[in-house]
């Protein structure tokens, strides 16, 4: 029996010739890293233990969650992050000047690589299998374990494989695709799976177009997401800064590999869609939904702060005024967006229509710190999760969208079909 891309990473990495399902491996890692909230506890029993770093250029701190600082506790946690890398001199640790959401920063710095074995104290590690890598997120323990030994323990997942036909049209992106996706086999329909996307309809998708599908099939349940390799992903790669000795490597499944289910889907089917409260499943289209009035609006975090997501709620807002008493947050997801941003006119437009435009931080997607909801209060965010109290009060609720519904949302006040918003009559930005 043949082996599926994600079997053929785990063996490489495991030294072994081949894997199947349910295997236990013991696995070498290539690159981990953690963040404020999940690192610093994992960090402490490090320390305490008397460890070492296995390798000071494969280990990685991203100050990111609650950044910049929101309290006493978060700048605690903060410095427990700087410490570390101080005493253990990291080669990468993001912080203040290089700040940005880590799943967005570190492939844009050139720290992610295809065919590689990535962990993250993070559920959202999944992101790097866009570029044909196999990264999952861990524990805070698991993470610490990780940087002492280079190494980790690792089941095999099961797997799926998703067809893509087609190409995406008009409004429709990613976040429309992955959203369709968990609607169809629902939040456990890929309980420590593996997803592998493939076929002719990866043309339709861009580099951020697949971060963002990645990053959203753990809300499947997935153990992991990966992309097949193609031209679009090498461009990016090409484009990137390289680690020392690191190089790309990329696996293709085997044309017997065995995938518990397979799905097709033809994205020219997919049309603006909307996960409901309180599970990402609870999906909508925008074209059978009644008016639904909202309170805030956010267009950032490691799913959708990229800038593309930046240029297609910029469209949409430029020349428009954001519906008077609504509160839009937007957050570019590292400097160097924020910087692009600034330089297109981006900022300019999103100031003009009446936005709030924030630093680089994850802080509203888990109700950490700015655009924090009260009871009865309504969002529609570009994140990723929408459970029971994600952003706020437990009895506020949260709408997932791309950036064009969430920006077309932003200007009438109510969730809305970016179809139905006029743009701005000097045509593109």
């Amino acid at each position: 029996m043949g082996m599926t891309m994600t079997q053929k990473i785990l063996a490489a990495h495991a030294g072994i010739e081949n894997v199947k399902s349910g295997q236990l491996i013991d696995v070498n890692v290539d690159f981990v890293f953690g963040h404020d909230v999940t690192a610093p506890v994992g960090l402490m029993e490090f320390e305490n233990n008397g460890f070492s770093v296995f390798d000071k250029d494969r280990v990685c701190l991203v100050c990111d969650h609650f950044a910049p600082s929101k309290d006493i506790k978060s700048a605690q946690q903060c410095n427990i992050l700087r410490n570390f890398a101080k005493k253990h001199q990291l080669e990468y640790f993001f912080d203040g000047d290089s700040m940005g959401i880590e799943h967005a920063l570190l492939p844009e710095q050139g720290l992610v690589c295809a065919g590689e074995v990535i962990i993250g104290a993070d559920s959202h590690t999944c992101t790097y299998g866009a570029l044909g890598a196999f990264s999952t997120g861990v524990g805070s323990t698991d993470m610490a374990a990780t940087m002492a030994t280079g190494r980790i323990w690792l089941k095999v997942p099961q797997s799926i494989l998703i067809n893509l036909e087609g190409y995406l049209k008009g409004y429709a992106c990613g976040k429309d695709v992955i959203l369709d996706i968990i609607g169809k086999i629902g939040v456990d329909g890929a309980l420590y799976k593996s997803i592998e996307f493939v076929g002719k309809g990866l043309a339709s998708l861009s580099i951020d177009d697949r971060f963002t599908i990645a990053n959203m099939t753990v809300e499947a349940g997935a153990k992991n997401g990966i992309f097949e390799v193609d031209e679009i992903t090498k461009q990016y790669l090409n484009c990137r800064i390289k680690r020392e000795n690191r190089i790309n490597k990329f696996y293709y499944k085997d044309d017997n590999a065995y995938y518990d289910e397979k799905y097709t889907i033809n994205l020219s089917d997919i049309r603006p869609t909307i996960a409901f409260p309180h599970l990402p499943s609870n999906v909508h289209t925008v074209d059978n939904i009644e008016e639904i009035k909202i309170d805030q609006v956010v267009i950032g975090s490691c799913t959708n702060g990229r800038i593309s997501d930046l240029i297609i709620a910029a469209y949409l807002l430029k020349g428009n005024k954001i519906k008077k008493g609504m509160r839009v947050i937007i957050i570019p997801a590292t400097r160097e967006i924020y910087m692009q941003a600034l330089k297109e006119g981006l900022i300019e437009i999103f100031m003009e229509a009446g936005a709030i435009v924030s630093p680089p931080t994850c802080g509203p997607c888990l109700g950490g710190h700015m655009g924090v909801l009260d009871s009865g209060e309504k969002a529609i965010s570009t994140t990723n999760r929408n459970f029971v109290g994600r952003m706020g009060h437990p009895k506020s609720e949260v709408y997932l969208s791309s950036p064009a519904v969430a920006a077309a949302s932003a200007i009438t006040g109510y969730i809305t079909n970016p179809e139905d918003i006029k743009p701005w009559c000097g045509g593109v930005l």
